[in-house]
């Protein structure tokens, strides 16, 4: 087998595995409020495979039992699940309001509007939906999800003219970036500007 010429690429992630303290709370999670669907399970191991795209890819999380670290340790910076319109973003934004999912932030990335979230077991997670328009990262500008969508789009599109080519971030997300990477515990929201 020839090894030289041009190095091997990734063309995409595929799957993420996550351990968990209580599966079968994570798996009512992900299926009922994401909406994720089972591909494949085996009870006695405690492994299920979820994924939004089943019909293209067998699978995009794994949850599995055997988690052995404390409640409060963060192991995952995030997990994050594109939607394909403005509109889904949206109506996640209202299940997760009815369903009690606690918020951490909803911003715009300039490139993409976000919702952050924790999962049952603490684990940061995110739905966003691209905006096709670019912007230097970071970018972080809190949103109104409740708010007038056209006045939304229209503000964000202002706010990439800006600053779009430097980037953008509030104060607030600055120290409580700096706080959570310091040290263990916490997963309380940013003060907003």
């Amino acid at each position: 087998m020839e090894t030289s010429g041009a190095p091997p690429r990734v063309s995409e992630l595929g799957h993420v595995g996550i351990r968990c303290h209580d599966v079968e709370r994570q798996l009512a999670f992900y299926t009922e409020v994401l909406g994720l669907t089972v591909t494949d399970r085996d009870d006695e191991l405690g492994n299920y495979f979820l994924s939004a795209r089943p019909k293209v890819e067998h699978h995009e999380l794994l949850l599995a039992r055997g988690r052995d670290v404390d409640a409060g340790a963060r192991l995952i910076q995030q997990l994050s699940w594109r939607c394909d319109t403005f509109e889904d973003l949206v109506r996640f934004f209202r299940r997760f309001q009815h369903a009690g999912v606690e918020l951490d932030m909803v911003v715009s990335h300039g490139n993409a509007l976000g919702i952050y979230f924790f999962d049952p077991e603490g684990n940061r997670c995110e739905v966003y939906w691209q905006t096709g328009l670019e912007a230097r990262q970071p970018f972080i500008e809190y949103i109104d999800l409740d708010g007038d969508p056209d006045q939304l789009i229209d503000s964000l599109r202002e706010s990439v003219r800006r600053f779009g080519a430097s980037g953008r971030v509030e104060s607030g997300y600055v120290a409580w970036t700096k706080k959570q990477g310091s040290s263990p515990g916490g997963t309380e929201g940013i003060s907003r500007e």
